[in-house]
């Protein structure tokens, strides 16, 4: 059997390869260089005797070969995964999810509680980023993204859109009028920002300094703590002005570019725990919508 079987590791880059349709996006996943993937195939393909892929100048394309052989690659894998399991009595309920840090805090956490008293059974391991990933995480089951658009590379469902506004400390005074004279806080890199919020309205924009950080955690903090104002979202602020840490001194809500969509890897429909967590995520989101 050993003699009919490539190696393992050929097989796995295989798949990551054809996954990302890049060498290089196989490599990030894998943590090896781009040129040991492309041996790895090459030498997959020798053991074939047929090419996997196509190389275009920008892009790789699978071959007849490839599309065929891709799915008995991926469930030959998941039957590993599942014998594995059995043998080690791995749990087979443990769920790896992925979703920026900000949405994590302000969003799931607190809700985790609801979580565990419906699912007690499912182990969640959270992983957060800062900055949008341009894929899913290896081993990722469930990602929660922010995003202008969503994966093409895995399954991906829209959860919700959203609408930016400003926000500050209760009793923290501030008109629209002076507003440019306070000191402003954001997240960077967002098409949701002050500039579109401001001018949406009819309004000059002076442009005056704003303070940009890679998370809203930064600026929510800043802003609760009474010095300035920071744009956010309902999706993560609504829970702060709730409790009456945060106020919206303004009416007008300007509709996001951005929204939060729902990923699943290939696992996941072989993981009981990743069905009722995103399934779970989904009740959620429809509760938040309906009050």
């Amino acid at each position: 059997m050993q003699k009919s079987l490539p190696p393992l590791g050929w097989l796995r880059t295989f798949e990551a390869a054809a996954r990302h349709l890049s060498f290089t996006g196989a490599a990030r996943d894998l943590n090896m260089t781009q040129s040991a993937v492309s041996q790895q195939i090459k030498s997959l393909e020798g053991y074939l005797g047929q090419p996997l892929f196509l190389r275009r100048p920008r892009a790789l394309e699978l071959t007849e070969a490839g599309i065929t052989y891709l799915p008995v690659v991926r469930d030959a894998f998941r039957t590993l995964v599942r014998g594995t399991q059995a043998v080690t009595g791995t749990q087979q309920n443990a769920v790896q999810v992925q979703s920026n840090i900000s949405f994590a805090v302000n969003w799931l956490a607190p809700r985790l509680p609801r979580f565990r008293a419906k699912h007690p059974e499912v182990q969640l391991n959270i992983f957060t980023e800062l900055w949008e990933p341009r894929e899913m995480a290896e081993g990722a089951a469930v990602e929660i993204r922010y995003s202008l658009r969503p994966s093409d590379t895995v399954r991906t469902e829209l959860l919700r859109t959203d609408h930016y506004y400003p926000v500050c400390a209760p009793g923290y005074q501030v008109t629209l009028e002076t507003l440019q004279q306070h000191p402003l806080f954001d997240c960077s890199n967002l098409l949701s920002n002050w500039e579109c919020w401001v001018e949406e309205q009819g309004l000059i924009w002076e442009k005056p300094p704003i303070t940009y950080s890679t998370t809203y955690l930064v600026s929510l903090s800043v802003a609760m703590a009474g010095g300035g104002l920071c744009l956010t979202h309902d999706t993560i602020a609504r829970r702060l002005i709730d409790e009456g840490k945060l106020i919206a001194p303004f009416d007008h809500r300007a509709a996001m570019p951005e929204a939060y969509y729902l990923l699943l890897s290939p696992q996941a429909e072989e993981t009981p725990g990743a069905l009722a967590f995103a399934d779970w995520v989904r009740r959620e989101i429809e509760s938040d919508l309906q009050t």
